[in-house]
């Protein structure tokens, strides 16, 4: 293969990669959209039924659901910006994504005990795991941040 047609062809494949993106994000921020919408409105509907304290948990979830996916769409956007993929915007979205879970899975402690000891037991299992992930995440977040300022040049 010369280079000329090389070049036709690597020049191609960026822009299929720049449409998919772009559909990519297109299709996170409806997401986005649609679920703020939603929350608005079940949040509404809460407030409007003296119901918030019982919906609080479904609302929250919601909430880190629409966060998540507006990660998800930095995520993208970053990708496109610096024609490839950079590692922490994907940890901060794990990093999301196991937070919801634990704050979901917190938040139906009490109820727990009465789906009796299996269930009990693996919900502190999941909960200890999510835990142990958190801690890791973070931890690759700070080594990751601590590395991309050793190789920035000093400007002093």
């Amino acid at each position: 293969m010369d280079e000329r047609l090389r070049r036709i062809v690597v020049q191609g494949l960026a822009v299929v990669e720049d449409i998919v993106y772009a559909g990519l994000g297109f299709v996170l921020a409806i997401a986005a959209f649609a679920l703020l919408f939603a929350s608005l409105k079940s949040f509404m509907t809460a407030v409007f039924a003296r119901d918030l304290p019982t919906q609080i948990v479904g609302l929250l979830d919601q909430i880190l659901l629409i966060l998540l996916i507006i990660e998800l769409l930095y995520t993208v956007q970053v990708s496109v910006r610096e024609r490839g993929l950079l590692v922490e915007p994907f940890l901060v979205v794990a990093l999301i994504a196991v937070i919801r879970r634990i704050l979901v899975l917190t938040a139906e402690l009490p109820k727990l005990p009465e789906a009796g000891g299996t269930v009990f037991s693996h919900a502190m299992l999941e909960l200890a795991l999510l835990t142990m992930m958190v801690v890791v995440l973070v931890a690759a977040l700070i080594m990751l941040q601590r590395l991309t300022k050793q190789r920035q040049p000093d400007r002093s």
